[in-house]
C-alpha cells in the first residue's frame, strides 16, 4: 500500500458497515483506522435492532404467560419490572460493544474514540486536533431519527431514548406508520401501556403487501392499540404535572405521559466536511454513490444508511464487505445486488417479506397467480386466541417463478430467511410443491399452497 499516507483506509463511523469494511480491509493487509464519536457498534448494536429485539422477546412473555394456562400450567401472581429488563438489555449491549471493539483490535485496526471530519484531499482531522492522512476514506456514519419541527418538539422522544426510560409511560403516543412505530407500539402495549399510533397518512407499513399490513392493523386494534390517521403534530405542551397535552390535526387535544416520534431517519452527513471535500449529496442529505459505493470523489466511499439506499443492517454489512474486497482484495471489484432483499417487522405478530408485493407484481408483470393461506396457528387454537396468520405467494404466471412471499404470524422472520433463498434463486411454485412438508408446522403452508 501507499506509504505516503498514514493509513490505507480511514473509516468514519464504527457501525455494522464500517466495522465490517475495516475488518476485511485489515485482513487483506491494509493499515486501517476507525473514528467513532459515540460507541463502537453503531445504531444496530447500541440503539437499534439488537436491543429492540431483546425488548420484543420480553414483551412476548405477556401473552405467553397467559396462554400457558391453557397448556396446563398454573401461573402465580405476575408482575413486570421494566427497570430490570432495561438494565439487562443495556448490559448485553455493552458486552456486544466490547466484542466489536475486540474484533477491530484483533485485526490491528486503530480506533479513535472521537469525531472526525474531512479537512483536505486524503486528510482527516480528529476532534482532539490530530491530523492524519489516508489513501481511501470510507464514510459509514449511518442515520438518525427524524424529528419534525413543531411547537413543543423538544418534549418528544425517539427510539434512541425509548431504551433508557426511567419508567414506562401509562399512555404513550407514537407518531409514524413504519416498522419502528409498529414495533414499539407492540412492545409498549404488551408491557401494559395504553398505546396510540398517529400517522400522517391512512396507510401503515407502506411498501409491504396490503393484505399483510391490513391484517396487522386488525390484530393490533384487537390487542388494544389505537390508530389515528391523517394526523400530524400541531403542538405538544408540557403541563405542570409533567404530562404532555398533544394537539394533532383533526383531533381534539389529548393528554399523554410520553410522545415518541418514529417518522423516518435522516443520513448523518452534517459536520463531516463533505461539502468542502466536494462530495455530492442527494435531496435528503444522503451521500450519492455508484454501484461500488464510490462517491464522485475518487478516493472517498460510503456504505450503509448514510447512502439511503436500503436502510437495513445486513445490507450495510454486505456493502462494507464488497467495498473492502473490491478495493483491497485480490479479486475483481463487485457490486452488491440490492434487489430482492428480505425484511422483517418485529411487530406482534411479526411480518416478513421478500420480493414483489401483489400490487407491484400486477403492475410490473401483469399476469400473475396469487396463492394464500389464512389460518390459525395450532398454539393459538389451544390457547383460545382468534389471532390468524396470513401467508401469500406471488407467482409470475408466464414461467411459474415465485416473485414474492409475504407473511404475518409467529416466527415469520425465522421462516422467511430460508424462503428468501428460494425467491432469490428464482425457484418456481412447482419446486415448492415438490418439497415434502414438515408437519405439523406453520412453515409447511409454504409448500401446500393450492
Amino acid at each position: 500500500m501507499a506509504d505516503e499516507y498514514d493509513f490505507d483506509l480511514f473509516t468514519i463511523g464504527a457501525g455494522s458497515g464500517g466495522v465490517r469494511a475495516s475488518r476485511v480491509a485489515a485482513a487483506h493487509g491494509a493499515r486501517v483506522a476507525v473514528a467513532e464519536e459515540y460507541r463502537v457498534g453503531g445504531t444496530c448494536v447500541i440503539r437499534g435492532c439488537v436491543p429492540k429485539k431483546m425488548l420484543v422477546y420480553g414483551a412476548h412473555f405477556a401473552e405467553d404467560l397467559e396462554d400457558a394456562k391453557s397448556f396446563g400450567w398454573t401461573i402465580g401472581a405476575k408482575s413486570f419490572d421494566w427497570a430490570a429488563l432495561r438494565d439487562h438489555v443495556q448490559k448485553d449491549v455493552t458486552r456486544l460493544e466490547g466484542l466489536y471493539g475486540q474484533t477491530l483490535g484483533n485485526h490491528k485496526v486503530t480506533i479513535f474514540e472521537e469525531r472526525a471530519q474531512l479537512t483536505g484531499p486524503h486528510e482527516i482531522t480528529l476532534a482532539g486536533g490530530k491530523v492524519v492522512t489516508a489513501k481511501y476514506i470510507l464514510i459509514a456514519t449511518g442515520a438518525r431519527p427524524h424529528v419534525p419541527d413543531f411547537p413543543g418538539s423538544e418534549h418528544v422522544i425517539t427510539s434512541n431514548e425509548a431504551f433508557h426510560l426511567e419508567e414506562l409511560p401509562r399512555r404513550i403516543l407514537i407518531a409514524g406508520g413504519g416498522y419502528i412505530a409498529n414495533e414499539f407500539a407492540g412492545i409498549f402495549n404488551e408491557f401494559g401501556c395504553k398505546v396510540t399510533i398517529a400517522n400522517r397518512s391512512d396507510t401503515i407499513l407502506r411498501g409491504y403487501d396490503a393484505s399483510v399490513r391490513d391484517r396487522l392493523l386488525q390484530i393490533s386494534m384487537v390487542k388494544g392499540i389505537s390508530f389515528l390517521f391523517h394526523a400530524e403534530f400541531e403542538s405538544v405542551e408540557k403541563q405542570a404535572d409533567g404530562t404532555l397535552m398533544v394537539k394533532l390535526t383533526g383531533q381534539e387535544p389529548c393528554e399523554y405521559d410520553a410522545v415518541m416520534v418514529a417518522t423516518g431517519r435522516v443520513p448523518n452527513t452534517e459536520g463531516l466536511g463533505l461539502e468542502a471535500a466536494g462530495v455530492a449529496l442527494g435531496k435528503k442529505g444522503e451521500i450519492v454513490v455508484d454501484a461500488f459505493s464510490r462517491t464522485n470523489v475518487e478516493h472517498i466511499y460510503a456504505v450503509g444508511d448514510v447512502t439511503d439506499r436500503v436502510q437495513l443492517t445486513p445490507v450495510a454489512i454486505r456493502e462494507g464487505q464488497a467495498f473492502a474486497e473490491s478495493v483491497f482484495g485480490p479479486g475483481e471489484p463487485y457490486a452488491v445486488d440490492h434487489s430482492c432483499v428480505p425484511s422483517a417487522v418485529f411487530s406482534h405478530p411479526p411480518i416478513a417479506a421478500v420480493g414483489m408485493t401483489e400490487g407491484e407484481a400486477r403492475n410490473t408483470l401483469g399476469n400473475i397467480k396469487v396463492y394464500q393461506a389464512d389460518f390459525r396457528p395450532m398454539k393459538n387454537v389451544v390457547a383460545g386466541r382468534n389471532e390468524r396468520s396470513l401467508y401469500k405467494m406471488i407467482v409470475d404466471a408466464a414461467n411459474d417463478r415465485i416473485v414474492g412471499i409475504h407473511m404475518i404470524g409467529p416466527d415469520s422472520p425465522e421462516i422467511m430467511q430460508a424462503a428468501a433463498i428460494a425467491v432469490k434463486a428464482g425457484l418456481t411454485k412447482a419446486d415448492f410443491d415438490a418439497t415434502v412438508a414438515i408437519h405439523p408446522t406453520m412453515a409447511e403452508e409454504l409448500v401446500l399452497f393450492k
